[in-house]
């Protein structure tokens, strides 16, 4: 079977690479490989979505499905008062988010989980999500369900879905978890969600 960006243990032969990212005025250099999630240049979406995050950020924030760190790293550089966490299924891309934090200096927890898992019961201030539309709709609503048991009362998650994968129907998903859930983006077929004020637990088994 041939492997995904999702897949655990990928077994593709190894393809290194290397890509570049400029950011806010600042470079930021990411090591690639094969089986990780757009292993050739940052990925559009989470381009927009790092570009639409507000001047200022701080606290708790966690880089769910983080691939080789992008989201994380980026985030840790920009707002080194940040205490960044990633996480990701896929062994090889927590490797390389390692790697691409250190040597883009910042100090980041890196954890291989599947989904939620080794960080419910967590709380953070942040949760940033390009979800890995591929794995389908039950994977990802588990995961924005999962989000909203993280987050702390004022705490806030921002996810990526292209409008054609899916993004306004997630808008009405995201409805029955958070209370608040706001369109800020708009481009290139990308929507960029942030949703606010999650509802109590016993409100996300909506059906999916």
């Amino acid at each position: 079977m041939a492997d995904h960006y999702y897949t655990a243990q990928p077994e593709s032969k190894h393809k290194p690479g290397l890509v570049e990212y400029r950011y806010r005025g600042e470079t930021l250099r990411f090591e690639t490989d094969s089986g990780v999630f757009s292993r050739t240049e940052i990925d559009r979406g989470t381009d927009i979505l790092l570009c639409s995050l507000p001047q200022e950020l701080e606290g708790d924030v966690l880089d769910m499905g983080c691939g080789y760190g992008v989201i994380g790293v980026t985030v840790g550089r920009h707002w080194p008062g940040t205490r960044v966490t990633m996480a990701d299924i896929n062994e090889r891309a927590c490797g390389l988010s390692q790697r691409n934090a250190k040597s883009n200096g910042v100090a980041a927890q890196v954890l291989v989980s599947d989904g939620y898992v080794k960080v419910l019961g967590q709380r953070y201030d942040v949760i940033l999500q390009n979800p890995p539309i591929r794995a389908g709709k039950a994977v990802i609503y588990q995961m924005f369900a999962d989000a909203a048991g993280c987050l702390r009362e004022e705490g806030q998650l921002w996810l990526v879905i292209r409008k054609q994968q899916g993004a306004p129907s997630a808008l009405n998903y995201l409805r029955t978890l958070y209370q608040d859930v706001q369109i800020v983006e708009k481009e290139a077929g990308f929507w960029i969600f942030r949703c606010l004020q999650p509802m109590k637990q016993e409100d996300t088994n909506d059906e999916v």
